[in-house]
């Protein structure tokens, strides 16, 4: 005989349902209906907007990276910094003596500091040790000064600094290291030999290669070449170079800076600037690319009264589009002397004017005229 179940039905004896089955079944229809509810919002939902050409929209995931957009930025380079002295020299005259009697970092580079401040990455040479080893190598010149006088580039707006030159080891080894230490410590960076610097400057990777060519002379070039493009492979969107060639007051380069030179351009670098002559040398374009061959000294604690004083200062502007860098002229040779007294140097490069800026301006012309005569005997 049948009875009525709870549910409102007749449900015969004997094959009533579990509570587990009941249960089963309730969670089966709730997961139905879910499903039903999410279909029919899939099937209400408004199409992608059609494009111009009538093609629907890509979702935002989908779309195409936007291309890369032109940095602007503005690299100075200046020459040969020896913030020392040699221990034979009189010291009385000595940039040593002026740091302790101006008790101002800023004094030294203040005349150009406003140029350095207004670009985005200025760069010198590093040339002679911050240290106080007394372990003084075996040769005709070794500089040094203490560590505190890194403060004169970072109080004037340096920002990197190459020690790939024939003074960075006058202390031995010990103060080759004490240097790096000193300009790190003043926020400085150095690069040079083996060591690559890397920067960032707007958003762009800037890589800094210092080469040194007085050793082995055209035997560096695979070196050279291999830091270049190591760079490149380290990401770096802008390579520059900075070498320490050619031959001591010469106002020519020679042959193997030119080959070196166009070798650094070829290996990559989008910029060439050397030092060492001690004097101006002038520049050349190869493949687009600039090469300055000497910059002349700077602040230079090498000689208190130097017969010749010009040195100059480049600037270039780079345009530079994710790994491409704009081939342009976007560049200053901005005339300069060591001191800003003509009768001795006062450790102060200060820009010329004037007759003193023609003067200048002459003499990097007659060079680069005479580097244009030798390309085209290379060409």
């Amino acid at each position: 005989m049948a009875r009525r179940g709870g549910y409102g039905y007749e449900q015969p004896r004997g094959r009533g349902l579990s509570l587990a089955r009941v249960a089963t079944i309730g969670v089966i229809a709730v997961l139905l209906v879910a499903i039903g509810f999410q279909l029919a919002d899939h099937a209400n939902a408004p199409a992608p907007a059609p494009d111009a050409q009538g093609s629907p929209a890509l979702d935002a995931s989908d779309q195409p990276q936007p291309e890369p957009q032109p940095v602007s930025l503005t690299v100075t380079f200046a020459g040969d910094c020896t913030l020392g002295t040699d221990s034979a020299f009189d010291y009385a005259t000595s940039l040593n003596a002026m740091f302790e009697a101006v008790d101002d970092p800023g004094y030294f580079l203040r005349n150009v500091q406003p140029l350095f401040a207004a670009d985005d990455l200025t760069i010198v040479n590093m040339e002679g040790t911050l240290t106080t080893s007394n372990a003084r190598a075996d040769k005709t010149f070794a500089f040094k000064g203490p560590a505190e006088f890194a403060a004169i580039l970072s109080s004037s707006s340096v920002e990197a600094a190459s020690l790939a030159n024939n003074h960075s080891r006058d202390y031995g080894e010990q103060s080759y290291q004490d240097t790096i230490a000193a300009l790190d410590a003043e926020g400085v960076p150095s690069f040079g030999y083996e060591r690559i610097g890397y920067v960032d400057v707007k958003g762009v990777k800037v890589g800094l290669v210092g080469a040194y060519e007085l050793a082995e002379h055209e035997g560096m070039k695979d070196d050279m070449v291999a830091r270049i493009q190591e760079a490149r492979d380290n990401g770096a969107q802008l390579v520059l170079v900075y070498i320490h060639w050619g031959i001591e007051r010469e106002t020519v380069p020679n042959d193997t800076q030119m080959m070196l030179g166009r070798a650094a351009i070829d290996a990559g670098a989008d910029l060439v600037v050397g030092s060492h002559p001690h004097v101006i040398q002038g520049w050349e374009v190869y493949e687009g690319r600039y090469i300055v061959y000497s910059l002349g000294n700077f602040c230079f604690g090498g000689n208190s009264n130097p017969a010749d004083k010009d040195c100059m200062i480049f600037q270039q502007t780079f345009t530079v589009t994710g790994d491409e860098v704009a081939r342009d002229d976007a560049v200053e040779f901005i005339a300069c002397s060591v001191s800003s007294s003509s009768s001795r140097n006062n450790y102060q490069p200060t820009p010329a004017e004037g007759d003193e800026k023609a003067r200048i301006d002459a003499k990097i012309q007659r060079s680069t005229d005479a580097i244009a005569q030798k390309a085209a005997t290379l060409a």
